[in-house]
């Protein structure tokens, strides 16, 4: 059978390219990038039907760094029966390749190759990659990633997706990660393992690190401070009040901590060569610390721990997100002030590579709302970290995900949109990640058959693609998207990429008119945010849609909306009033329905997944634009009476419950009941995890009813 399979297929190569055409790659074998790029390429080649020759191609593919192209940049010059890629460096001749590796997968042939160039627009493209173990959170959501995280092929997948989308850095995170990668050498007390085990540590991040570099892809190790392992605190007396790494807690400063932590960098860096860099953030295991006593117990531990390594190293500078001795406090000008003296500091000294990156959170958590930055963690910016514009560091804009992790999602004109709103000169780029999901093990997926993943990275290519893709090059038309969609499920899934862009700009318009802060604060994908009086995140009722003030100024909420319209007021042109957000809802995803209506799914399970998430995302949509009529009518019967408001009411309710019934016919069949972190409960001063309960759309359905009976039962408000 195999045999008749590739004789139909070398049939099939002569009647349409003739006689296969003979492909010689040449390439520098020393360099670790240009064979990465080779060997995508050789793969490539064979895949597209060409012959691999050296002695007597038809065509020749050169790849070479070209100095003075620029750092990551490349172009592609075709030239009759050459084609040269051209590399500013070994990153950018990656970069070139793949993008020819592109064409050949999108069915242009060799000789049709077209000549392009490409800049990259931000130099930090980044992911934050939270490990499974020792996470900041404790839940068995993170947890049930650590088989997956422990094996070197997930690894290698995931690296392979970053340098496809342009990702040029790595960053790992969690509590206390030294004594997973090393054995202290003056503390050997401090590390849980035994040489077994330590070998197979040893070997899974040695791994990543070697990749990664093989790659392009920048590594940073970031450690929340202060903590130590639990051995080391019980050996020496010291952090025993914290043996269960809650986050916010008193840092314990004393002596032999210090040296201990300056010591485990010292030797990261030293041990593993590949790694290129450190990062810092104050803040978790710091209460009762002022800011200038945070940067000084960084600066004493390190940067010092840097600086002992004898060796040149980067450093991600996380913005401290507390003004005051709390672990959450607001920001402040003073601390601004502080904290740039101290970034400046760090970047002139001679051990550490030019710029420091200066990380703060764009929105808080919740960077997937309004492209217009609000906020960051604790509140307001004031300037100082801008204004007048640096030279020796970056800001980069940290845009978190808490917000969709189960269903597909990817809006490039959003991405764009942010990324062009966002990069004056003083940005060098973004992290790109979450804290609360760790992309490794699909626990999604109900059944897992016939479909073309395996981790749940790969379901969700598209927010990858368009994220990255983007901040290399904002400029990368709509056009490559939907290509991928058409080279992943055939000539007639090109609507699949408007359908998808449509229905998941839901989520977005959700968290633009929802005030939010943390992490818990708001999940738009289930509709759900944190109830601050129970401390618990909840279903947003109808109520709570009401009261609640929206993140971006344009939008207006129900409550504002009608109390303006009750006394005869109006809103400027611009303004997202209530109706306003409900005519956008419904007209793009009535349109993502229609776009995806006859798209037959039925012998393609990997299709039939994505067709279903962009149906559920309309859904969603729908329901939401519903619950919005239904809202303001519940809210005009309170202010000024009348049956007819609180029937309309009911109706809207009622209708907004047929949509979520929708979304939970489509999901049902096809996921889980999922784990999410976002399921924990404030226990005296930590959040511990609720580890019985579970995510799914039908685990809400009793609450979203309740909407309709809130409307049954309401009075007219006789205060107003």
């Amino acid at each position: 059978m195999k045999k008749l399979v590739f004789i139909f297929f070398a049939l099939f190569l002569i009647s349409t390219l003739g006689v296969a055409q003979r492909v010689k790659i040449e390439y520098d074998k020393s360099s670790l990038q240009a064979s990465y790029a080779a060997d995508a390429l050789k793969k490539s080649v064979l895949t597209r039907g060409y012959i691999l020759n050296e002695s007597t191609p038809d065509y020749s593919i050169v790849l070479v760094v070209k100095e003075g192209l620029g750092k990551e940049s490349y172009e592609l010059l075709p030239e009759g029966k050459k084609i040269t890629i051209h590399g500013g460096d070994g990153t950018g001749l990656i970069y070139g390749t793949l993008s020819l590796v592109e064409d050949f997968r999108n069915g242009v042939s060799i000789q049709n190759v077209r000549k392009r160039n490409e800049v990259p627009k931000l130099a930090f493209r980044g992911i934050k990659y939270d490990l499974p173990w020792d996470t900041y959170r404790h839940s068995y959501a993170l947890d049930q990633h650590q088989q997956t995280c422990s094996d070197v092929n997930y690894w290698k997948a995931f690296l392979d997706m970053m340098v496809e989308n342009r990702f040029n850095t790595l960053t790992l995170w969690n509590l206390h990660p030294y004594t997973f990668m090393i054995k202290p050498k003056n503390f050997p007390e401090a590390s849980p393992w035994n040489d077994r085990e330590m070998a197979q540590w040893k070997n899974l991040f040695g791994s990543i690190f070697r990749m990664a570099k093989q790659r392009g892809i920048d590594t940073y190790v970031i450690p929340f401070n202060i903590f130590v392992t639990a051995e080391f605190s019980r050996a020496h007396n010291v952090a025993m009040d914290n043996l269960d790494h809650h986050f916010f807690v008193k840092g314990d400063t004393s002596e032999i901590v210090k040296r201990y932590t300056r010591e485990c960098v010292t030797q990261l860096l030293q041990e593993y060569p590949e790694l290129t860099g450190m990062g810092l953030t104050l803040g978790e295991g710091m209460g009762g610390m002022t800011p200038q006593q945070r940067e000084d117990w960084m600066k004493e531990t390190i940067i010092e721990g840097m600086r002992q390594a004898n060796r040149k190293s980067k450093l991600i500078h996380r913005i401290p997100f507390s003004s005051t001795t709390g672990s959450l406090g607001p920001t402040s000008i003073e601390t601004e002030r502080l904290t740039r003296k101290g970034i400046e500091q760090e970047a002139a000294m001679d051990f550490i590579e030019q710029p420091v990156w200066a990380d703060l959170k764009f929105n808080w958590s919740h960077a997937h709302s309004t492209p217009k930055l609000m906020k960051v963690h604790g509140g307001k910016l004031f300037g100082a970290y801008f204004e007048p514009v640096p030279n020796d560091y970056k800001v980069i804009w940290t845009a978190r995900n808490e917000d969709f992790f189960c269903l597909r999602w990817g809006v490039p004109e959003f991405v764009r949109q942010h990324i062009n709103t966002n990069s004056p000169p003083y940005v060098g780029g973004y992290l790109i990640g979450s804290e609360t999901y760790i992309p490794a093990k699909d626990y999604f997926t109900k059944l897992a058959t016939n479909v073309d993943w395996k981790y749940a990275f790969e379901r969700q290519w598209l927010f990858y693609k368009s994220w990255g893709r983007l901040l290399y090059n904002p400029s990368t038309p709509d056009d490559l998207f939907k290509a991928e969609f058409i080279q992943r499920y055939g000539k007639d899934a090109g609507s699949l990429f408007e359908a998808s862009s449509l229905a998941g700009k839901t989520p977005l318009r959700l968290a633009s008119s929802f005030d939010f802060t943390w992490d818990f604060s708001l999940y738009s994908e289930g509709f759900m945010a944190l109830n601050r009086d129970v401390k618990r995140v909840e279903y947003i009722s109808v109520d709570w849609q009401i009261k609640q003030p929206p993140i971006d100024p344009d939008y207006v909420s129900v409550l504002e909306y009608v109390k303006t319209i009750s006394s005869g007021g109006s809103f400027e042109k611009g303004k997202i009033t209530p109706p306003v957000l409900i005519n956008m809802l419904e007209a793009d995803c009535n349109k993502a329905l229609s776009l995806v209506k006859n798209i037959k799914a039925v012998n393609n399970a990997t299709l039939q997944q994505e067709v279903a998430d962009i149906k559920v995302w309309a859904n969603l949509g729908l329901y939401f634009a519903e619950k919005l009529k239904g809202a303001v009518a519940l809210q005009s019967y309170r202010v000024k009476g009348g049956e007819e408001h609180k029937l309309q009411a009911i109706k809207h309710l009622e209708n907004a419950l047929r949509f979520w019934d929708v979304v939970v016919t489509i999901t049902k069949p096809l996921y889980n009941e999922m784990p999410l972190v976002h399921f924990s409960e404030q226990d005296g001063k930590h959040w511990k995890e609720n580890d019985h309960l579970r995510f799914h759309w039908e685990l809400l359905r009793p609450e979203v009813a309740k909407d309709v009976e809130i409307a049954k039962n309401a009075t007219v408000d006789t205060g107003n």
